[in-house]
């Protein structure tokens, strides 16, 4: 079942301040295989995009994002068999890619409709404080300039958590 990236990305341009549709310079977005390894392949398919859209000086910082965002969805979001099945018909995990002028977004869609959070979730408890469960978004929040989630919406189940980096004019 294919899905228009755009409906579905609709709450996470909500959650974004205003921008002028015709200022989307780029967009692209990869299906990941729900395995651990899916982590090496967001990365080269972040270092092919930005290389592409002329953003290689932010390389770095955007792939610990995109690293860390696709692991939690990998750990945290998928049943414990789905990672090692094979062949999936509809990918549980997406990266999305967007840029406009001034601005690049990463998204991480997944099948899970929990807030992420873990230690550095605004609900954090004694019962969840676990040091290892937050420090990924600890480093999320700490190299990106925001970073937030919003549910899918319609026949989609799961969520989008995104990060939002500003760039230079």
């Amino acid at each position: 079942m294919g899905t228009n990236g755009s409906t579905m990305l609709e709450p996470l341009r909500q959650g974004l301040p205003p921008v002028d549709p015709t200022a989307v310079s780029g967009s692209a977005s990869c299906a990941l295989p729900a395995r651990f390894d899916a982590v090496r392949g967001a990365r080269t398919f972040t270092r092919s995009t930005l290389s592409q859209w002329g953003l290689d000086d932010r390389f770095d910082d955007v792939a610990l994002v995109v690293s860390e965002l696709v692991t939690n969805a990998l750990r945290h979001a998928l049943p414990g068999d789905a990672r090692c099945a094979d062949a999936e018909p509809e990918p549980a995990v997406r990266l999305h890619l967007m840029r406009w002028s001034t601005r690049l977004v990463c998204a991480v869609r997944d099948p899970s409709e929990d807030r992420p959070g873990g230690a550095f979730s605004p609900e954090r408890t004694e019962e969840n404080f676990d040091l290892e469960s937050g420090r990924g978004l600890f480093l999320v929040d700490s190299y990106s300039d925001s970073w937030g989630w919003h549910p899918l919406a319609g026949r989609l189940t799961g969520k989008v958590v995104w990060a939002l980096f500003l760039l230079q004019d």
